[in-house]
């Protein structure tokens, strides 16, 4: 049987590919095609316990049998359905992002609260002096992953509309990598739902930043091969 393998992030910068196809027996194991997939490059690498695994862009074990023609994804961790209102808008894009265009995704006469997020790129963390940011995305799986977040987010707060865009490439000091946009009736919800995005969006939604700065560069976040 054939698959691709997918490798993002500080992973694939260690294994020097970003996509493999690999050849598996027939009852092979996601954790078998990982194996098979270290020995097909020319790097020496290894995958972290704490690594995500997804197979079709959905979150298996590494004990899910595979299939011929299965894409398998190997995640690092992240920096980063049903329930999910028409109007919602999700977005990943390597363009800057309008804030307005965004909020007026969730403008409604019903609703009474709009709260929205920007996450900005600084000049600095952990003491150095961050000149730029790079962000990768699984795109498929992650527009995919937050409208399942959206649905959480309506299991939880009694909320109208979402939108949700995020940037992918370089983001320079002062631009926008994420803009959020929640409304509601009323504001407590809204507030509330729009913080669980941002909490959970770095837990489960494959997007990855790295940091450049004054004399190297990084993933954040990312385990060590």
């Amino acid at each position: 049987m054939q698959i691709e393998v997918l490798l993002f992030a500080g992973l694939k910068d260690r294994a020097g590919v970003a996509r493999l196809t690999i050849e598996i027996t027939e009852g092979a194991t996601v954790s078998d095609a990982i194996d098979a997939a270290g020995d097909a490059t020319e790097s020496t690498w290894d995958v972290p316990t704490a690594i995500m695994c997804a197979v079709n862009e959905e979150y298996q074990q590494r004990d899910f049998v595979l299939s011929d023609g299965d894409e398998l994804a190997l995640i690092p961790p992240v920096s980063g359905g049903t329930g999910v209102a028409q109007d919602d808008h999700v977005e990943v894009t390597g363009e800057p992002l309008d804030t307005t265009a965004i909020a007026d995704h969730v403008r409604a006469d019903s609703n009474g609260a709009i709260v929205i997020f920007e996450g900005v790129t600084r000049d600095h963390n952990d003491g150095r002096h961050v000149e730029y940011l790079e962000y990768e995305a699984y795109q498929p799986m992650a527009e995919n992953k937050i409208r399942e977040l959206f649905s959480e987010m309506r299991q939880r707060y009694e909320i109208d509309r979402c939108a949700v865009a995020h940037r992918v490439g370089r983001v320079n000091i002062g631009e926008k990598s994420m803009v959020v946009a929640v409304s509601a009736a009323h504001r407590r919800p809204a507030f509330e739902a729009a913080l669980y995005f941002v909490d959970r969006l770095k837990e489960v939604v494959p997007i990855w930043k790295k940091e450049h700065f004054e004399g190297g560069e990084v993933w954040i976040n990312d385990t060590p091969g």
